[in-house]
């Protein structure tokens, strides 16, 4: 099975297609996964792996550390572009989520103030008032809505609760509006003897009038950059993405980035 991890809290940097030269910030374990969705795509593997022993970091030891990556990187005279929450999880599962975002803009504010904060969040926690309020503090908060199609959300990203549902999702992200960026996966391929595919006609009207609804001030739609745990996965080639984009724009009036 692909399993790509993280074994650090603060890695990097690396250069993101999407954000530029990117100082990763794991808020997960640096030995395993803990996530509330379990996607086909996902390059750090299947849950079925475990969360690992290390745990999730405390947030002093995520404070230390990004501030003494920071300060080397400076002396070297590297600055990021961004501090990027991601990993080898779902980074808003912390239970400190909000305070670690604090004590991050402090840093960014006193070592690197050019830097934007953004995060990777698959959304579902926004039903916690502590996560939506630490996620309007970043930069960027960059949303997750792969498929505005019930039964293809299920099989693509496989949410851990039953209760997650795109209605409810993409009621969520329409209270974030502007203040959101939505990112999208597009692929396809089969798991299961199940034909997964959210690049046809149908899928994206669906997508159109999720992103109508929630009125972000940007999409992003990427493809598979990287094998994944599902081999049958597709890369969808950037002209077709860029055919999509368009008629998302076309359709919205939002700007769409491709990464492909």
């Amino acid at each position: 099975m692909q399993t790509v991890l993280f074994h650090e809290t603060v890695f990097g940097p690396i250069h993101s297609r999407r954000l530029g030269v990117s100082l990763g910030v794991n808020l997960s374990p640096t030995d395993g996964k803990v996530c509330t969705f379990d996607c086909l795509y996902c390059e750090a593997g299947f849950n079925s792996q475990g969360a690992g022993r290390s745990g999730l970091p405390r947030r002093e030891d995520v404070a230390r550390q990004l501030e003494a990556k920071l300060r080397a990187m400076a002396a070297e005279g590297v600055r990021p572009d961004v501090i990027t929450f991601s990993g080898n999880g779902e980074p808003t599962l912390h239970p400190d989520f909000a305070g670690v975002m604090d004590d991050t803009l402090r840093l960014r504010d006193a070592l690197c103030p050019e830097a934007r904060v953004s995060v990777l969040a698959n959304s579902t926690q926004l039903h916690r008032a502590d996560v939506v309020e630490a996620l309007r503090r970043a930069d960027n908060a960059i949303l997750k809505l792969d498929s505005a199609v019930e039964a293809t959300m299920r099989a693509l990203d496989r949410p851990v609760s039953r209760s997650f549902t795109v209605e409810r999702v993409v009621e969520q992200l329409a209270a974030f509006g502007s203040q959101a960026i939505v990112q999208t996966m597009i692929t396809r391929g089969e798991h299961g003897g199940v034909r997964v595919d959210n690049s046809t006609r149908e899928e994206v009207d669906a997508l159109i009038e999720a992103y109508r609804r929630i009125g972000p001030r940007e999409i992003m739609l990427y493809t598979i950059d990287r094998r994944t745990p599902e081999e049958s996965l597709e890369r969808v080639g950037r002209e077709e993405l860029e055919a999509i984009a368009a008629r998302i724009t076309a359709a919205t009036g939002i700007g769409v980035q491709v990464s492909g």
